[in-house]
């Protein structure tokens, strides 16, 4: 089983008054460890604050608004979904394409399918 690391571009949400058109793309991490943990998954974003969380949450979060206490994610229209950070410090609203994260759920499974043997 290998480590699957995938770079995003993604967009930090403020509640600063900006068009859509307007806000940059920052630079995220999105990790999967399988001999750490095959269940989790890992953010990490321009802060160097990396979150860690279930894999079924990012998945399950794609279809349907789910996630309580630190992390939250949902569908946003079609083709965006949204997870939300909550620590000590606030919270931290980042929006993706689902495309890039349909990606990187996929590169998990493959790294941890086991290969048939006869």
């Amino acid at each position: 089983m290998s480590v699957v690391e995938q770079y995003a571009r993604a967009h930090i949400v403020t509640d600063a008054d900006q068009a859509e058109d307007e806000r940059e793309s920052v630079p995220v991490i999105l990790r999967y460890d399988p001999e750490d943990d095959p269940r989790a998954v890992r953010v990490g974003l321009p802060d160097r604050h990396e979150w860690t969380f279930s894999r079924t949450l990012l998945e399950q979060g794609l279809r349907a608004p789910t996630g309580t206490g630190e992390v939250r994610v949902w569908p946003l229209g079609r083709v965006q979904a949204v997870v939300e950070f909550h620590s000590s410090q606030g919270v931290s609203v980042v929006q993706f394409e689902s495309k890039t994260l349909l990606r990187f759920l996929r590169r998990t499974y493959l790294a941890t399918a086991q290969p048939v043997t006869h």
